[in-house]
């Protein structure tokens, strides 16, 4: 016989006992999209303790809707080991083009992540960072739907050793900081410079120069490093993504 009380405790029970868990990790990430969550499954497999905090209620980020709702993706030939590796399907469409379904590729992306070990906490926003001694150390969070209702309610907060602002386009948490610490950021204005137009080619060589260390402890992948950085936007082409989310994990795994 099923009890509606029970059903309720054992939402709330397991879910705490998991923020409690994760308030301190190695890694927290900012973003559940292709980058984050590929850097999230490299970092966990390793046994890192990694958490990602997405602020709405679908994971994926721009992937997930292929391109313009067409729920397809490319993915060229560097990029495409990494889906073979997460055994999601692609199909080659013409020489150094292959086509995935975005569905497949986001939910079989996530579930490498999870079952390597990471946490994704989706609805939580970022909404600020902790910085002691000028290097960044934390996160400040909240309900997305608090943001959303504009309602006056304080955040709380969780550490970490070292921070990837994978928020994509808005490259969120690199804002923040920029805003409110004071100090400059590793670019050549010491600020966000801001993502160009769309150019998938020049975009998708970029990413990868663009994925690194920014501010003490703060790394950006995935597209936020591309606007932090000046680089262009590239579409509905993800291998750039994927291997920014390898790269990125790589560097932090050597620092920690």
């Amino acid at each position: 016989m099923l009890n509606e009380v029970v059903i309720s405790r054992a939402i709330i029970k397991k879910f705490m006992d998991e923020l409690l868990e994760f308030v301190e990790v190695d890694v927290a990430i900012a973003g559940a999209g292709p980058a984050g969550l590929e850097a999230a499954y490299f970092l966990a497999k390793e046994k890192v303790k990694v958490a990602v905090f997405e602020r709405k209620l679908s994971i994926g980020g721009g992937m997930w809707g292929g391109g313009m709702m067409f729920n397809k993706i490319v993915i060229q030939e560097e990029g495409k080991r990494l889906l073979d590796e997460a055994e999601i399907k692609t199909e080659k469409y013409q020489e150094g083009y292959y086509v995935a379904d975005s569905l497949e590729a986001v939910t079989g992306l996530a579930f490498r992540a999870l079952q390597a070990g990471a946490k994704i906490f989706n609805l939580m926003d970022v909404e600020d960072v902790i910085i002691r001694e000028d290097k960044l150390s934390g996160f400040v969070l909240n309900w997305s739907a608090v943001n959303i209702a504009k309602l006056h309610i304080d955040p709380l907060s969780m550490n970490c050793k070292i921070a990837i602002d994978a928020t994509g386009h808005s490259c969120e948490v690199a804002r923040v900081v920029e805003r409110k610490s004071g100090s400059k950021l590793d670019t050549s204005t010491g600020a966000v410079i801001g993502e160009k137009p769309m150019w998938a080619e020049v975009g998708e060589k970029m990413i990868l120069q663009n994925t690194k260390e920014i501010y003490p402890n703060l790394y950006v992948a995935g597209m936020a490093a591309n606007a932090v950085f000046g680089g262009p936007r590239m579409g509905p082409i993800f291998g750039g993504m994927l291997l920014s989310g390898e790269k990125v994990a790589k560097i932090i795994l050597k620092k920690l």
